[in-house]
């Protein structure tokens, strides 16, 4: 029997090679069935057999352990996952790449796999692959949480958000596309990625296929988990391209409550029109004192019944969703009275250290220490 990494031979019947170590025998990284040496693919559940080949050769390269074996790092892990989903596709964007110069289109499309890759980024996502001008992104893998179909839903709606905006700051008509995706799908994990394989993949670029420009639609499984924090309109039964059955799909149109359906409205939510613009200033800002780690004041003003407390609401919703954990509190400045010039700061430090309006001094004093020790580390800040 000859070694497929050396090309020596050994009797018949060893396992691995006298003379590299290497295993004879090929086997699928996917279902561990034996396959042939002169094929790409398994031919019993047809996962990609490229990857066992590179981890094989590497093999020449890596120290022996004791035991004969070759000492290599953590190989990938293949099973099946609970994963969503996510295909995002630009719209009209070949049309729009014939028209303007290739330097032109290469900064474009730059900017906006850039802009993709952050959005996914700050809601815990992946972005697996960019395939043309089509990005594919998953939740689930390598690392799992249970509201990640509702940060899918959500990086969808921001990115469609976030790509009309691209297009109007470089002056171009942009527009996207989301189709989102959720239930248990194959995946080959690192400790650095996760490679999604199978019909979930596919399904979502169908879905993205046939949602109207600037819109994201979603599968039933996605519109239930998520059903508390997210508005959906149903949009009824569709045949998909090699689908069998037809599929109940749904529109998501905004966030209406804080992470899994917390602080919802009992009432009946107006939709939130003719902001955007002072919203994305203000998600802009959030995000460049988070980088930064530098403060930013901003003032909003008018008169009553403008939308000062929505433009909030909207704010808070949204930081409320991204993966990092924002310590976000409020207080109340009034209009009457005497010594009210820090009563704002006064409810905001009373609420994160829980101390009440009636607690007494040495009770407050204590909950100070503690609150002081749990949340500034650092001794000389917290002496200050």
């Amino acid at each position: 029997m000859s070694c497929q990494v050396c090309s020596g031979e050994n009797p018949v019947g060893k396992r691995f090679c006298g003379d590299c170590g290497a295993p004879l025998a090929r086997t699928c990284p996917s279902c561990g069935a034996e396959a042939r040496p002169d094929k790409r693919f398994c031919a019993d559940c047809g996962a990609l057999l490229d990857s066992a080949t590179d981890v094989t050769a590497s093999n020449m390269t890596q120290p022996v352990s004791p035991t004969g074996g070759a000492v290599v790092g953590a190989a990938p892990s293949t099973e099946i996952r609970h994963v969503s989903v996510l295909f995002c596709d630009l719209v009209g964007f070949t049309g729009l790449s014939e028209s303007r110069d290739p330097a032109d289109v290469r900064e474009l499309l730059s900017g906006y796999f850039d802009l993709a890759r952050v959005i996914v980024g700050r809601y815990g996502g992946l972005v697996e692959k960019f395939i043309g001008d089509a990005v594919m992104a998953v939740w689930g893998a390598p690392v799992a949480n249970e509201d990640d179909a509702e940060r899918a839903v959500r990086a969808a709606l921001e990115l469609i958000s976030a790509v009309a905006a691209f297009g109007r700051d470089h002056r171009v008509d942009l527009a996207a596309r989301v189709g989102v995706v959720t239930g248990d799908a194959a995946t080959t994990e690192t400790p650095e990625e996760g490679m999604v394989i199978g019909d979930r993949v596919n399904t979502a670029a169908r879905i993205q296929s046939i949602a109207r420009v600037g819109s994201c639609y979603v599968d039933e499984m996605t519109r239930t988990a998520t059903a508390a924090a997210i508005e959906y309109n149903d949009i009824g039964e569709h045949e998909l391209k090699g689908k069998v059955e037809p599929l109940r799909l749904f529109e998501a149109t905004r966030v209406i409550a804080a992470t899994a359906g917390s602080q919802r409205s009992t009432v009946l939510e107006a939709p939130f029109l003719g902001r955007d613009h002072e919203l994305r200033l203000l998600k802009d800002l959030f995000h460049v004192a988070a980088e930064r780690h530098s403060a930013r004041l901003v003032l909003v003003s008018g008169v009553a019944g403008v939308g000062k407390s929505r433009l909030a609401w909207e704010f808070y919703k949204y930081v409320d969703g991204l993966a990092v954990d924002v310590l976000w509190h409020s207080g109340r400045c009034l209009s009457y009275g005497d010594g009210v010039s820090y009563w704002a700061l006064s409810e905001m430090i009373r609420a994160r250290l829980q101390i009440g309006e009636e607690d007494s001094l040495d009770l407050i004093g204590a909950r100070l220490r503690s609150g002081l020790e749990r949340w500034i580390l650092d001794p000389d800040e917290r002496s200050f």
